[in-house]
This record gives structure tokens, sequence and C-alpha cells, in this order.
């Protein structure tokens, strides 16, 4: 039997009851309708890992072979899933990222951003509840990191009941209610 060893994907913070941080980690989870402190944990951790990276490349001298390749690795990426701007491609402007510029790339906010969704909780359920998709894959992962050339494809999915597959089946029942029984229903409104 084979063991899979598997990689931390979050921290828990050092202190665990820091006024400020208590504060700003709850203010993350409302504006970004995150489930619970785990998920911005998780992009700190991220965040904290790219960090860290280019720190220690930024140590090396400029024409360090090294620095040049894993430099321009880690900005390509950050500039592909759109969190660093392409005219901003110097590891120094990666220090300065934040944690609400990952959480802006995921597919919840990008949902309620454009319109498919009426709030980020509700673009959260249309996610989970597969209505959404990115190109033509169906995408229910809230978490989802969009990429840039990706976010123009983000779309009800073909199949879902909002877009042009059938009806649900709250609204198929209640046609089948309605087809029986239509006239009671106009006296009842009045």
């Amino acid at each position: 039997m084979s063991h899979i060893v598997y990689s931390k994907t979050y921290t828990t913070p050092r202190r665990p009851f820091e006024k400020e941080r208590l504060d700003s980690e709850l203010k993350l989870i409302g504006e970004f309708g995150l489930r619970n402190k785990r998920e911005v944990w998780r992009v700190k951790y991220t965040l904290a890992k790219i960090r860290k990276a280019a720190r220690e490349l930024l140590t090396l001298e400029d024409k360090d072979p090294r620095r040049l390749f894993e430099g321009n690795a880690i900005l390509r990426r950050l500039v592909r899933i759109g969190v660093l701007d392409e005219n901003r491609m110097k590891l120094d402007y990666v220090l300065g990222l934040k944690t609400e510029d990952f959480l802006e790339r995921r597919l919840q906010t990008q949902v309620f951003k454009l319109g498919l969704a009426k709030s980020i909780h509700h673009a959260r359920v249309l996610i989970r509840q597969k209505h959404i998709r990115v190109r033509k894959q169906v995408v229910n992962i809230p978490s989802f990191i969009v990429r840039l050339d990706a976010q123009k494809h983000i779309d009800i999915a073909i199949n879902s009941a909002y877009g042009s597959g059938r009806e649900g089946r709250v609204k198929r029942k209640r046609m089948r209610a309605g087809a029986g029984g239509a006239a009671d229903n106009d006296e009842d409104e009045d």
C-alpha cells in the first residue's frame, strides 16, 4: 500500500486571538462571501509562498540565471491569473501584492462582478449547483482561479435551468399544477 503525502494548503495564525487580524479576516469573509477562515488562510498561505520565493530571488544578482528564469516564471504566472499588471512585471511589485488581489480572481467574485448573480452568496450557490461554465467546462468550485484569457468566457451553463436547459423541478411541478388547476390560482391572486 502506497502512502500519499499531501502538502499543507494553509497555516493557522500564530496568535489565535489577535483582534485586528480577526476583524480583517471577518471583513474579507463578508466581502468575498467565503465559507470560513480556512479559505482566507489558504489564500494567505499561497501569497506567503510566492512572496518568499520572490524575496529569495531578490537576494541574488540581477544577471543570475536562476533569478532570471524563476523570476520570469513567477511574474508570468501572476500576470496570467490577473493578479499583476503587465506593466508592473518586476519582482519588487510581487512583494506588494495583497490577499484581496487573489480573492478578486476567484470564480465566485467574478460571477458576481459580471452580474450573473444577485449577490456574492448567490454566486457561490450558482457555482456549487453547476449553473456556471468557464468556456465549455462546467466549474463547480467557487475558489477556481480565473485566468485573464478565460474571464470573457464565464457564462451560464448550457444545460442549466437558467440557460437553455429544461426548467427546474419546482417550476415543472408548478406548471403541472397550473395546467390542472389554473382557474383556482386566478381566484387566489385577487
